[in-house]
C-alpha cells in the first residue's frame, strides 16, 4: 500500500493530514498542486475540488475528517481517546476548530474594519470556550490528540496575525498560550509546511484586496 497525499501548500486542512502521518509515523508522498489551475487528473479524483485528497493506493479519499479517521483505523499510534465518549467529543472539537478556521477565512477577507472587527470578536468568543475546556498541556491532557494536530495550523495564522497588529483575539487567554506555544514546538507540526510557507500566506493576505491588506499596506508604508 502507498499512500500519497494531494495538497496545496497554504492549506490547512492538508497540515490537518500530514501531521497525523507524521505523529504515526506511516511513510507518504506529498504532491502540491496549484488550486487556481487545477489539473485534470486532481479533478478527476477529486469531487469537491478541494484539498486534501489521499490517494491509497490508486483510490482517493478527500475530505481532511474522513482522512483522520481512516488513518485511525488503519494505522498504529491512536491518535483519538480509547472511550467511544471522549472520543466523540473529540470530533465535535475538530469540526469547533473547523468553525475557527471559516471564521480566520472571514477575517483575511473582510472588506471593512466593521467586517473585520466582527470576525475577531466572533472568534475571541470561541477561543474564550477552548480556554476553558483546555486541561493543558496538550488539549485533553498529556497526550496529543487529533484536536491538537488540528489546532496546530490554526495558530500558524496567529503568526501572521501578530506581525500586522494585536487585534486582541488571544488576549489574556493563559492556557490557549501555552497550548500555542506547546504546538509551535511540535516536530510534526512543524514539519507540516514548507520554510517557505510565511512568506507565501503573507503574500496570499496582501493579495486579498481586504480591511487585513490595507493594514499591512499601511503597517509596509509606515515601516519605509
Amino acid at each position: 500500500m502507498t499512500l500519497t497525499l494531494i495538497s496545496h501548500k497554504l492549506c490547512p486542512y492538508v497540515q490537518r493530514a500530514v501531521i497525523a502521518l507524521t505523529e504515526k509515523g506511516v511513510p507518504f508522498e506529498r504532491r502540491d498542486i496549484d488550486l487556481a489551475n487545477k489539473p485534470d487528473w486532481f479533478k478527476a479524483i477529486s469531487p469537491l475540488g478541494k484539498t486534501p485528497v489521499l490517494l491509497v493506493d490508486d483510490m482517493p479519499i478527500f475530505e481532511s475528517a474522513v482522512i483522520l479517521e481512516y488513518l485511525e483505523e488503519t494505522h498504529a499510534n491512536p491518535l483519538h481517546p480509547v472511550d467511544p465518549l471522549a472520543r466523540a467529543e473529540h470530533r465535535a472539537w475538530i469540526e469547533f476548530g473547523s468553525a475557527i478556521l471559516d471564521d480566520i477565512a472571514g477575517l483575511y477577507s473582510a472588506a471593512d474594519e466593521a467586517a473585520f472587527n466582527a470576525k475577531t470578536a466572533a472568534m475571541k468568543g470561541k477561543f474564550a470556550r477552548l480556554e476553558a475546556r483546555l486541561r493543558g498541556p496538550w488539549f485533553d491532557g498529556e497526550y496529543f490528540s487529533l484536536v491538537d494536530a488540528v489546532f496546530g495550523p490554526v495558530f500558524r495564522y496567529f503568526d501572521a496575525f501578530d506581525r500586522i497588529g494585536d487585534f486582541g483575539i488571544l488576549a489574556g487567554l493563559s492556557k490557549v498560550a501555552t497550548w500555542r506555544a506547546m504546538l509551535a514546538e511540535r516536530p510534526s507540526v512543524q514539519a507540516a509546511v514548507a520554510p517557505n510557507y510565511p512568506a507565501l500566506l503573507r503574500d496570499f493576505y496582501r493579495a486579498r484586496g481586504s480591511h487585513l491588506s490595507r493594514l499591512m499596506a499601511d503597517k509596509a508604508q509606515l515601516a519605509a
